[in-house]
């Protein structure tokens, strides 16, 4: 598998260049965006890894557009220090499959990389993420979208959807859950219905219980 890793913070680039490599992939590494977009086109590459504030035309959110533009549909993944919520939107939106969050264990990234080669990831129509057929969500105004109309989510229902598409294919603790959407003012029986009556408005098994853990957002 060769994959591009797109990385500005050298001794960062050379750490995860020399880590992948040692488990078996091919990896060119540019630091700037300039340079990976020429790439791009002159080698077939099977994943992108690219971090998004980087020297050259494009920043990481833009090249994943321009490529996109330019009919070049190479899975990836965003590999930045921008944790906002409204970033990790904007990454899915492009199309990412994942999005990592630095700093980060080389070992979770090798196996976002495994799952990212074998799965296929988000497609997307202009501000809206495809969850799955007929299902996507609206990057812009956090709603969700059966068959071009808008699924009436409450306020928390829609709080609930959003940390599961940011953390998607991931699990999302009950601590997680509990502290980002009630504040840790809620009894876990109340949590659990509020969640289930999200999950019933979605495709089933889209949202699966991970016993003891918390849940799963799978796409």
């Amino acid at each position: 598998m060769k994959l591009l890793l797109l990385e500005d913070e050298l001794i960062l680039q050379e750490s995860i260049e020399e880590f992948l490599i040692a488990k078996g992939y091919s990896v060119d590494s540019f630091d700037n965006s300039n340079d990976a977009f020429n790439a791009i086109f002159s080698k077939n590459y099977d994943l992108l890894l690219l971090d998004v504030n980087v020297p050259g035309e494009w920043d990481g959110f833009a090249l994943r557009k321009e490529l996109a533009n330019e009919n070049k549909n190479i899975p990836t993944i965003f590999v930045t220090s921008m944790s906002s919520a409204d970033a990790m939107l904007r990454g899915y939106a492009t199309g990412c499959c994942d999005y990592i969050k630095k700093p980060f264990d080389l070992v979770e990234l090798l196996l976002r990389v495994q799952h990212a080669l074998k799965a296929n990831c988000f497609k997307t129509d202009n501000d809206n993420i495809e969850l799955c057929e007929d299902y996507f969500y609206n990057t812009l105004n956090y709603t969700l979208i059966h068959k071009g109309k808008e699924v009436p989510l409450s306020k928390t229902e829609k709080e609930i959807l959003q940390l599961f598409v940011i953390h998607k294919n991931q699990i999302v603790s009950l601590d997680m859950l509990y502290e980002d959407i009630w504040e840790n003012n809620i009894e876990a029986t109340n949590a659990r219905v509020q969640i289930n009556n999200l999950r019933r408005k979605l495709p089933k098994d889209l949202i699966t219980n991970i016993y003891g853990l918390g849940y799963r957002f799978d796409s």
